[in-house]
């Protein structure tokens, strides 16, 4: 337990060491934190926070700078959030096709942060509403495949044989009629017990066009929309250290690490504060997350965040990653 005048001057550390990224020597500190204490008092204080754990001295410099563990005493129980004032700020997502008001989330996130901004996007429906074939060329036809929450997807399928557009069209008719409403799996396995009905070049159609729509096993990969990767390039703390930038892109190469890491957050209500060298879930030391998850009608579907350095002002981090989840919210909830 850190006494009054111990909180102040870690907090004051902190704010300081985010704000322009230098160690922080007791000088300083007397004059920022408004204390009336003296010097050989102020080091004795830091002395304490240093055996605690909670700032280290690095060896080029007198001053201190947060620890892993100081970051995460001040984000848990010191940092103040203002809400109101970022919301101003923040500008709307338009309901519009799902995938963009995603990818404008992203974009938002890393625009008000300056770093990077990630989304994990719902797991797409293997549920289909609708279905059309169009004849594109000989043995060429496009399967376009609508969801009932208004995805689209366009999927080129190869045919043994050329399909007129009428028969393509009476397909059309068949798989609607019949099957709308049900999962892909659920489709291919009436096809496997009904294929008999049809003619065989449409029945193989089908089963192509199935075939192509999703995996074997009726489901589908999260995916995962990043932006503003080379915001890092400009933060002082990666400039000086390329390892440190080799290893951050490497992560955002990796989407399924970030995703894996993402759906760790995800598993929380609210948001969530994951600093770097503090555990084994953020893999790069030098990175911290800031995330929440974002909901669709009252169900949570996917996960947002802001990855930049550690040393980042966490309560803006924190009011960004909580509007941006209460929009994106609202923008993919079906109006009541």
């Amino acid at each position: 337990m850190l006494d009054d005048r111990a909180k102040l001057l870690l907090t004051t550390l902190i704010e300081r060491y985010i704000e322009d990224g230098q160690p922080v020597g007791s000088r300083t500190l007397a004059k920022s934190s408004g204390l009336d204490l003296s010097a050989a008092t102020i080091r004795n204080i830091m002395a304490d926070l240093e055996d605690l754990g909670l700032i280290a001295s690095p060896h080029t410099s007198a001053g201190r700078v947060p620890t892993p563990r100081g970051y995460r005493l001040f984000v848990d129980s010191m940092m103040t959030v203002q809400r109101e004032q970022l919301h101003m700020q923040a500008p709307s997502l338009s309901v519009d096709q799902p995938q963009r008001v995603i990818a404008s989330a992203a974009q938002m996130l890393s625009s008000m942060s300056q770093f990077v901004g990630v989304v994990v996007a719902p797991q797409k429906s293997s549920v289909f509403h609708h279905i059309e074939f169009l004849r594109l060329s000989e043995q060429r036809v496009l399967v376009i495949l609508v969801s009932p929450d208004g995805n689209v997807q366009n999927k080129v399928v190869l045919t043994q044989a050329d399909i007129s557009q009428d028969q393509l069209s009476e397909a059309s008719n068949f798989l609607n009629a019949h099957y709308s409403g049900l999962s892909v799996d659920q489709v291919r396995e009436r096809l496997r017990t009904e294929v008999n009905r049809l003619r065989g070049e449409i029945a193989g159609l089908m089963e192509a066009a199935m075939s192509e729509t999703a995996p074997a096993d009726g489901t589908t990969d999260k995916d995962v929309v990043i932006s503003g990767e080379r915001n890092l390039l400009a933060v002082s703390d990666f400039s000086k250290d390329m390892d440190s930038i080799r290893r951050a892109f490497d992560l955002f190469e990796q989407k399924n690490q970030i995703l894996q890491l993402l759906d760790v957050t995800g598993q929380a209500e609210g948001v969530k504060i994951y600093i770097g060298g503090e555990s084994h879930i953020v893999p790069v030391s030098e990175l911290s997350i800031v995330s929440a998850p974002y909901e669709v009608d009252g169900h949570v579907v996917g996960t947002l965040g802001v990855i930049g350095p550690t040393r980042m002002a966490y309560d803006r981090m924190v009011q960004i990653v909580d509007i941006t989840s209460r929009l994106l919210t609202n923008a993919l909830s079906r109006p009541k």
